[in-house]
């Protein structure tokens, strides 16, 4: 990672780390008891629900995490056919995610804190946060910013209590990793807190910042231009 992404990229993944908290509260609150942004809790939810525990959903789950998964494909896909320009493929993938925000917005429209009394409408949302979901973690993933993974706190939690003064370590990236649980926990609560308000308020807040990330990202990372009147070496040997 050069210099340049080292500035850009850890704010632009604790604010889309605050998105997932957004999230989470979104779909475990007003979808149904499922998550389709932490796909651990997601799987460990199906399995309760194959098991018959009550107030969760084979179907509701099921979707998610297969939206999820499609959604990581076509993140993965979009690295590789632009890995040659970090700063397109990592906008592009943002963009997108928000893209997908706005679209669940617009589904959820209308309908209040809930989609309990509108199916067609829930599932769409639950497939559109999915999809957005799993795009993002493709990236995060192909990116790989240590303790950033936007998603899933257990390891960050893990190193920052491992790594503590208190287990004999030197707290190294502390601040990160802190960040990081902060960030989460203000996106969940702030997205628990909007939906006393609407569902689609919440997404339209995931969308915007979510766009605000991309356009950082890919204005951030992009290679300055050279100075025009500048020459190269090999412009200067020919003049």
């Amino acid at each position: 990672m050069t210099a340049r992404e080292e500035r850009v990229l850890p704010p632009v993944l604790l604010g889309l780390t605050a998105v997932t908290g957004l999230v989470d509260a979104v779909s475990y609150l007003a979808l149904g008891h499922v998550f389709t942004a932490n796909m651990t809790g997601n799987v460990v939810f199906l399995g309760f629900a194959v098991a018959g525990a009550q107030g969760l959903s084979v179907t509701r789950s099921g979707s998610a995490v297969a939206a999820f998964f499609i959604g990581a494909v076509i993140g993965g896909r979009m690295a590789v056919r632009m890995s040659g320009r970090r700063d397109r493929w990592t906008g592009a993938a943002f963009g997108t995610e928000a893209a997908l925000f706005l679209a669940a917005m617009a589904v959820a429209l209308g309908y209040g804190s809930g989609l309990s009394n509108a199916p067609a409408r829930l599932y769409g949302v639950i497939v559109l946060t999915g999809l957005a979901m799993g795009i993002r973690n493709a990236t995060v993933r192909k990116l790989a910013v240590p303790d950033l993974t936007t998603t899933v706190l257990t390891l960050t939690l893990t190193g920052l209590a491992a790594d503590s003064s208190l287990a004999g370590g030197s707290n190294p990236g502390w601040a990160r990793r802190a960040g990081s649980v902060g960030t989460m926990f203000v996106g969940a609560a702030g997205g628990a807190w909007l939906l006393g308000y609407s569902l689609a308020l919440a997404l339209a807040i995931c969308a915007l910042v979510s766009a605000v990330c991309a356009t950082a990202a890919f204005a951030g990372i992009t290679p300055p231009r050279p100075q025009e009147g500048a020459a190269g070496p090999r412009a200067r040997r020919q003049g």
